[in-house]
């Protein structure tokens, strides 16, 4: 447990970020979830609804450092290479 009064506020802040951080990234893997899901189905126009949703999710959690930036930019990349496979096959 801290003992000083900037280690206690800390903590605090420690929490409510933490909590933040969770919610984001939580909301990012839902929306990566549905490009996949549009795309199992073979649903071009909603998967690509979907991409432009989680990319921007997706560069604003990597931008905040949230996420790794490149690991945003490769899941960003690997959606979008799934969605151009659909579309020529």
């Amino acid at each position: 447990m801290p003992n000083t009064a900037s280690a206690k506020k800390r903590l605090r802040q420690n929490i409510v970020h933490r909590d933040r951080n969770r919610s984001i990234k939580r909301a990012v893997r839902h929306r990566c979830h549905k490009v996949r899901e549009a795309l199992k189905a073979g649903d071009i126009e909603t998967a690509e609804a979907e991409f432009r949703l989680a990319a921007k999710g997706l560069d604003r959690a990597g931008g905040r450092n949230i996420i790794h930036r490149n690991a945003a930019a490769r899941t960003k990349s690997r959606l979008a290479a799934k969605i151009k496979a659909l579309k020529q096959g």
